[in-house]
């Protein structure tokens, strides 16, 4: 007799008012049309093991697939950033050495002065974690600077067990599966492939299809 197989899901508690306003402030957000002036971005991150082989794998050959020992040396754990815009099919992946206020600071002035400095305004949709917040950008830059990096957002959270709500994740599960579903050895090449694929999937302006709604929702 087959055991009941479980899926794990993240739901929210019944009658949770906190929940339903952010998630349904969240997908208004996704509602509005294209605004060159203040575009809908999202952002997430999340960690990938560094693994290095021990053993030199056999390659693919024909009529036999590629081979991998079993044993494997683990190097420690790396963070990536992704930040998406799914109405131009935009993305851009930063790999870092640590999940820290310091790093998630510095990858928000990068999307300020970086990858959209030419915008007065960006609604930046992301996580309600403890690092991702204004105060982080105040411990790693002098205050005047700090001040202007938070005065170009408009920060929209998910709300908690609402992370799904972020379309940077369904992004990042695609880089996951696309591209780093693998043993990668070290930080420099994990930097390389993430580059290539965000630039193939930017080259195909690949988007996300998003039709859940308030009405579905509810």
């Amino acid at each position: 007799m087959q055991p009941w197989k479980v899926k794990g899901w993240v739901i929210p508690p019944l009658k949770y008012g906190d929940f339903v306003a952010n998630m349904e402030r969240v997908l208004d957000v996704y509602k509005r049309p294209y605004n060159k002036d203040c575009p809908v971005v999202c952002m997430d991150e999340s960690p990938k093991q560094i693994i290095k082989e021990i053993r030199t794998a056999i390659e693919m050959m024909p009529g036999h697939a590629a081979k991998e020992d079993f044993e494997y040396e683990r190097c420690g754990v790396a963070n990536i950033f992704l930040t998406s815009e799914q109405l131009t099919g935009k993305r851009y992946v930063e790999v870092t050495e640590q999940k820290t206020k310091v790093d998630w600071a510095k990858h928000i002035k990068r999307i300020s002065d970086e990858w959209y400095k030419d915008v007065p305004k960006i609604l930046l949709v992301m996580d309600n974690l403890a690092t991702h917040k204004p105060g982080a950008l105040y411990e790693v830059f002098e205050p005047k600077e700090a001040k202007r990096i938070w005065d170009r957002f408009d920060f929209v959270y998910t709300p908690k067990h609402g992370s799904w709500l972020n379309m940077a994740e369904i992004e990042l599960n695609v880089l996951m599966g696309q591209c780093l579903n693998r043993r990668i050895g070290d930080i420099e090449t994990m930097k390389n492939e993430a580059e290539a694929w965000q630039n193939h999937r930017n080259n195909k302006e690949a988007k996300i299809n998003c039709q859940f709604t308030c009405d579905d929702a509810r």
